[in-house]
């Protein structure tokens, strides 16, 4: 279920940041603060980095509670894990259609999207004068309620593309999806 999440996460970060006029983006990296709240109260919370190039590259960098990195290029998704000295590889069925998923959100107000994948409803609030994503709110399959929230975000910079490339150390367990 993360691994879907995370997935679902990411198509709909891109498609938001692409509709929200940002239509020369070449690249994109913010920090993020990711709160999961049970249906008992339970909370937890994940820090990290976000990075995205306009060739379709995308990683996340979970450094709290626990280190994770998420590869994705296309219809390939590489979770390095590296506390558990694990790495998954999956094969997607279809790649990120990011025309497609443009078509689905709807703006409701000046800062405020409405998205639906898989069934699920995703809030995106924007900010007013920059045009950047402040958070991203949803309800997951098991009733938690996800919010997002992104700051430091820096667009056009150049991102080196091995930051991109993940090689699992030869210690690794390899699991495959």
């Amino acid at each position: 279920m993360f691994y879907k999440m995370t997935f679902v996460f990411i198509v709909l970060f891109t498609t938001i940041n692409l509709s929200a006029d940002i239509k020369n983006l070449k690249s994109f990296k913010a920090n993020f603060t990711q709160n999961i709240t049970s249906i008992n109260s339970k909370n937890i919370v994940y820090k990290g980095e976000f990075f995205i190039k306009s060739s379709g590259k995308i990683l996340w960098k979970y450094k709290i509670p626990i280190e994770k990195n998420v590869y994705v290029l296309k219809d390939f998704v590489i979770i390095d894990e590296p506390e558990l000295e694990q790495a998954i590889y999956t094969q997607l069925q279809n790649e990120i259609n990011i025309i497609k998923l443009l078509s689905t959100s709807k703006k409701m107000k000046d800062n405020l999207y409405i998205a639906n994948i898989d069934d699920t409803d995703y809030q995106i609030e924007t900010s007013l004068n920059k045009n950047q994503i402040e958070t991203i709110q949803y309800k997951d399959k098991l009733d938690n309620n996800i919010e997002i929230k992104f700051e430091n975000q820096i667009s056009n910079e150049d991102i080196d593309d091995s930051i991109f490339k993940f090689t699992a150390p030869e210690y690794y367990d390899i699991i495959r999806k």
